[in-house]
């Protein structure tokens, strides 16, 4: 008896790893956002975002992504997204704050952001998601697989394109990857003698399941300092163009996320909060 109540106690537990929400009690319709990881879902109780205006060089992206967004904060039909293309380009920064801005106009939607050890517990989070009278926007950022992971690319076809589980109609996918294909760049450049295309095409196949799919490439130093005048014009910053050129050499890339650091370090030097 002893040795059946160890098997079952080790079934049981096996179960609540594969869907760590199942296990928990979560109020879908009281938080903004949530996050979603191998012990379940938490609420959060403000969404980390700039406002959208401060999202610059990326007009056309952004006015995609906030329609697509306030569609499904309405309940209409919406696109599952990819964003992908250079890094710190606002990807993930103007999902949140497309959210962000469809809450403060009454939308009903909430953002669940999916950490990478839950991937595979896709499927229960649908299923609490399933019931509830309100819209979510499921988001899996930086995603990538790994060479031998053949899996989760397959499992995300399916919930993307109406397999058995599929997510239900309340709930749309964002993703944001820094390749379009979502795979390693060894996976992507490895010479395979039999064919190889093959990882590239099944990724590539993986991300024309998406509707709405936009690239985010890298800032000219036009966009750069645009992007950092909006910046400095927010928070009352002397902006020395010179030198935000500099920093970015020395680090070299400009992206909106470099500009960023470069506000960081000017809003240090004066004492001034950036809220």
């Amino acid at each position: 008896m002893e040795d059946q109540a160890q098997l079952l106690a080790r079934i049981a537990k096996a179960l609540e790893n594969l869907a760590p929400g199942a296990m928990n009690d979560v109020d879908w319709c009281a938080s903004p956002a949530y996050v979603w990881d191998a012990t379940g879902a938490r609420g959060i109780a403000k969404i980390d975002a700039p406002a959208l205006d401060l999202l610059r060089s990326v007009d056309k992206q952004k006015a995609a992504v906030v329609r697509n967004i306030q569609r499904l904060a309405k309940g209409d039909p919406a696109h599952d997204m990819l964003l992908w293309g250079s890094r710190g380009m606002g990807k993930s920064a103007l999902l949140r704050s497309a959210i962000a801005s469809a809450q403060d106009q009454g939308g009903n939607i909430a953002l669940v952001q999916v950490a990478t050890d839950a991937v595979a517990s896709l499927p229960a989070l649908f299923m609490q998601l399933a019931g509830v009278q309100r819209n979510f926007l499921v988001f899996l950022d930086d995603l990538g697989f790994a060479e031998t992971d053949t899996a989760t690319p397959r499992h995300l076809r399916s919930w993307l394109d109406g397999g058995v589980e599929a997510r239900p109609d309340n709930v749309r996918i964002a993703v944001t990857a820094n390749r379009r294909a979502i795979l390693s760049r060894h996976a992507a450049e490895q010479d395979d003698p039999v064919n190889p295309r093959d990882a590239v095409d099944d990724n590539l196949a993986l991300a024309d399941r998406f509707g709405l799919s936009l690239g985010f490439h890298n800032a000219s130093q036009d966009d750069y300092l645009e992007i950092l005048r909006g910046y400095a014009q927010q928070y009352g910053l002397d902006l020395d163009e010179g030198e935000a050129l500099e920093w970015a050499k020395r680090r070299g890339a400009r992206s909106g996320r470099i500009a960023w650091h470069f506000i960081t370090e000017l809003a240090g030097r004066a004492g001034k909060p950036l809220s």
